[in-house]
């Protein structure tokens, strides 16, 4: 009975990715991620095959609101090499300025802002973000800044600080001021914190430790976690 079932896996697999068999996109792991579709199992798929596929990259921006312009790859013996990277220069939120992105990132960032950080921002606040502010993206240097060790996710665009948030009605929230608060600032953030874990592969608040106490950190490395 398992023999069976597994070969049924199989050729519904095969048939899938032969178009045999009909899937809807967002469930069909070879069709390109469209950004206004709800997240879901296969999201994360989606997002690490941009990594090294500028055209596919190319195709679900399309869906993404963002405005990107492609940056040269770097030269092979840059010390930070950037390949198939982004300047990221708005969406329908503002940025505090542009920030160069790899596309992974690029694309978390607008699945972020649409399907986690404005549902927050009505939920707590009735209204929405209009500007999100950051401490920035590319940083050719290993993790906290040590002379040695493993080079951050910052070396490779593939990570983005965000230090606050400008409502419709101009209110700024700030994650050096707000987090420590019991009002619907704090909670603001921190559900802001908990959406965006289903978005990037590693969120880090200041909850992780002092080195983020006044910014989120978002990034696509290999590892999870949520803190």
């Amino acid at each position: 009975m398992r023999g069976f079932s597994l070969l049924l896996i199989l050729a519904i697999v095969l048939g899938v990715w032969r178009g045999w068999v009909a899937l809807p996109a967002e469930w069909n792991p070879w069709a390109p991620l469209d950004v206004r579709a709800m997240p879901n199992l296969l999201t994360r798929y989606k997002l690490a095959r941009l990594q090294d596929d500028p055209a596919l990259c190319d195709q679900v921006l399309a869906t993404s609101g963002l405005r990107v312009s492609r940056q040269a790859d770097s030269p092979a013996d840059a010390a930070c090499p950037l390949r198939n990277t982004l300047r990221v220069q708005g969406a329908d939120v503002g940025l505090s300025s542009s920030f160069l992105a790899s596309c992974p990132l690029a694309v978390a960032f607008a699945l972020f802002e649409r399907h986690s950080l404005q549902p927050v921002a009505q939920a707590v606040f009735g209204q929405a973000v209009t500007r999100v502010d950051h401490l920035g993206s590319f940083a050719c240097r290993n993790v906290y800044n040590r002379a040695e060790g493993r080079l951050s996710q910052h070396a490779t665009a593939n990570a983005l600080d965000i230090a606050g948030f400008r409502l419709a009605d101009g209110r700024s929230i700030s994650v050096l001021k707000d987090w420590p608060g019991e009002g619907e600032r704090g909670q603001f953030l921190r559900q802001v914190r908990d959406a965006a874990c289903k978005d990037f592969n590693v969120v880090l608040s200041p909850d992780y430790n002092a080195a983020h106490h006044n910014h989120f950190h978002l990034d696509m490395g290999r590892w999870g976690v949520c803190r």
